[in-house]
């Protein structure tokens, strides 16, 4: 999970996670749940969103490294 996360996102994962059980216990099950779950959800999509991007990235990253091999390798049969 640290390899797409740095420590800063996991702390804030938490720290949102701790505010929405004590908001849950404080506010009681009440309309204010609907406001509550709703951030909390548009918290949970940000976190998807930067975990895909963290894996798209690495996968591109592969990619790359593989195409750039690739080219050194063709490159060194063209100069023999």
């Amino acid at each position: 999970m640290l390899r797409y996360f740095d420590r800063a996102s996991l702390v804030v994962m938490l720290v949102t996670l701790v505010l929405f059980v004590a908001a849950l216990f404080v506010g009681g099950f009440t309309h204010n749940l609907l406001l509550e779950a709703g951030v909390f959800l548009v918290s949970v999509k940000l976190i998807i969103a930067a975990y895909k991007s963290g894996v798209a990235t690495e996968e591109l990253k592969r990619k790359l490294e593989e195409i750039h091999s690739d080219v050194q390798r063709l490159e060194t049969r063209k100069d023999n």
